[in-house]
């Protein structure tokens, strides 16, 4: 099993064609072979979770049964070729799942792997579907935690991307190595007790935390490849 994420941008004139994408690559995706999970994304403007969206920028999470079924989409496929007309830059990163909690939709995308540690640069995608009634709780708090991230030792870059605007929201960050993206995650005062409130304050009715080893980084993305000399 890989997992790809790809952040496609495109030219502002080439907003209504993004947005013409979001309906029409959904059949595409579900005949496409060796694929057994997708989802079409929209961004936020500050690379995490965000109620202003980034009209220009859009992406597409993926699980591939192998590298030959993603090769095969990413030169064969009419959502491939859609992104060579109309967007102006594009890019991917394919990744291994290295563990995986929760569900998204019902579902286990990432299977059941447990692998603590790996070497060189690795992602995380934490995503949910937050309550209605906690909404509110939810959204006060991502400003201060998307600050603290990015000022974090060992952050690389984020992206917050949804399914759904202000309620089904998902933040995929990188880091430069396991032991900082961990103690970003549990040393960090200010973001263990926003994590201790959502649990005590039940914010979510479904969620999914996935950690992911990097094995490619292709493309560019505001003009510059995020991961270039790291891999």
């Amino acid at each position: 099993m890989i997992v790809s994420l790809t952040i496609v941008r495109y030219p502002k004139a080439m907003i209504p064609f993004a947005l013409i994408s979001m309906a029409l690559h959904r059949l595409p995706l579900m005949l496409q072979s060796g694929c057994s999970f997708w989802k079409l994304l929209g961004t936020g403007r500050n690379g995490t979770f965000d109620l202003q969206p980034d009209w220009q920028q859009w992406g597409l999470l993926a699980v591939w049964n192998t590298t030959d079924d993603y090769e095969q989409f990413a030169q064969r496929s009419f959502v491939s070729k859609w992104w060579k007309v109309f967007a102006k830059e594009q890019w991917t990163i394919i990744c291994r799942p290295l563990q995986s909690h929760g569900k998204w939709d019902g579902k286990e995308p990432f299977g059941k792997s447990d692998t603590k540690e790996t070497d060189g640069p690795i992602a995380v995608l934490t995503r949910a579907t937050i309550k209605m009634s906690r909404l509110k709780n939810f959204w006060s708090h991502v400003d201060e935690v998307a600050d603290i991230m990015s000022k974090a030792p060992g952050y690389i870059t984020s992206v917050g991307v949804g399914e759904a605007p202000v309620y089904r929201q998902a933040t995929f960050s990188i880091w430069q190595s396991f032991d900082q993206m961990k103690a970003f995650a549990y040393k960090s005062k200010e973001h263990a007790e926003v994590i201790k409130k959502t649990r005590s304050e039940g914010w979510y009715s479904e969620e999914l935390f996935a950690r992911f080893q990097i094995l490619e980084s292709n493309g560019t993305i505001n003009g510059h490849d995020p991961l270039n000399g790291l891999l």
